[in-house]
C-alpha cells in the first residue's frame, strides 16, 4: 500500500481579481519507507506540495491520501490530530523553541498530540536522542548548540511520536556541507531503521543525489520523475 497516493490535485490561490494555481492536476505516487524530493525553481509549487501532505493546507479539487487517510476531507481538528499521530516536520531554521531544553524541545509533541505517561515520555525522548547523537546534550538550550545539532534535534523531534511520514523543506538550507551531508546520513539511518518515509523540498544536490526518487515542479506541475534506486553516497 502506498504511503501517499494524489489524483488530479489541484491548488488555487485567490485574492480579489488575482487567481493563483500553485498546483495544477498533479498526480504521484510514493510508497512506504522512501526517501523522496520535490525539486524546482521558487514558485513551483514545492512548498505548496508540502503544505498539502502535511494537511496543512488543504486541495481546492483531486485526491489526496496520506498514510490510509483521505485528508481532503479533514476539518481543521481533525487534521491537527492527523498531523499529531502520523507526519513529523523538519524546517530549515530547525524551529526549536529557544526557553525549551533539547530534551523538552524533543518531548514537546509528545505533550500536545499523545497522552504519555512522564516516564514513558522520558524513556522515549532519550531514546530518540540517542539515535540522533544528542543523548549528551539533553539539558542545553537551542543557543548553546551548533546548527548541525539543532537539526539533529529537529530530526529526534519529528520522529518522537512514531511519524510515519517526515517532511522536511530545505532542511540543509542552513548548514555547511560537511554538516549537512551528516544530516542527510543521519535521516537515512532512521529511515532505514525506523521504516519512516521522508519527502523533501530542496534545491540542495546533495539531498537530490541522495534520494531514491525525484519528481521536479514547474510551474504548479509534475515534468518529470526520476528514480535513482538507492540513491548515492554522500
Amino acid at each position: 500500500m502506498s504511503v501517499i497516493e494524489a489524483r488530479q490535485l489541484e491548488k488555487t490561490y485567490v485574492a480579489g481579481d488575482i487567481t493563483v494555481n500553485a498546483i495544477r492536476k498533479v498526480d504521484f505516487t510514493i510508497e512506504p519507507a522512501s526517501f523522496v524530493s520535490f525539486i524546482g525553481p521558487s514558485g513551483s509549487g514545492k512548498s505548496t506540495l508540502l503544505n498539502m501532505i502535511g494537511a496543512l493546507d488543504p486541495p481546492t479539487s483531486g485526491t489526496l491520501n496520506v498514510v490510509g487517510q483521505e485528508i481532503t476531507t479533514l476539518n481543521r481538528k481533525d487534521a491537527a490530530t492527523f498531523r499529531g499521530d502520523n507526519i513529523g516536520f523538519v524546517f530549515q531554521d530547525f524551529n526549536l523553541i529557544p526557553v525549551l531544553t533539547v530534551f523538552e524541545n524533543v518531548e514537546y509533541p509528545l505533550l500536545m498530540v499523545q497522552n504519555w505517561p512522564k516516564e514513558k515520555r522520558r524513556t522515549r525522548v532519550l531514546d530518540m536522542l540517542e539515535a540522533v547523537g544528542m543523548a549528551d546534550q539533553a539539558n542545553k538550550y537551542p543557543s548553546q548548540i551548533s546548527g548541525g545539532q539543532k537539526q539533529r534535534v529537529a530530526v529526534a523531534r519529528a520522529l518522537v511520536t512514531n511519524a510515519k511520514l517526515v517532511l522536511a523543506d530545505e532542511p540543509t538550507a542552513n548548514l555547511d556541507r560537511e554538516t549537512a551531508n551528516k544530516i542527510i546520513t543521519l535521516m537515512k539511518r532512521m529511515r532505514d531503521e525506523f521504516k519512516t518515509t521522508f519527502i523533501f523540498s530542496t534545491h540542495d544536490p546533495k539531498i537530490v543525489q541522495n534520494v531514491e526518487t525525484t519528481f521536479t515542479l514547474e510551474d504548479g506541475k509534475i515534468i518529470t520523475s526520476n528514480n535513482n534506486a538507492g540513491g548515492s553516497h554522500v
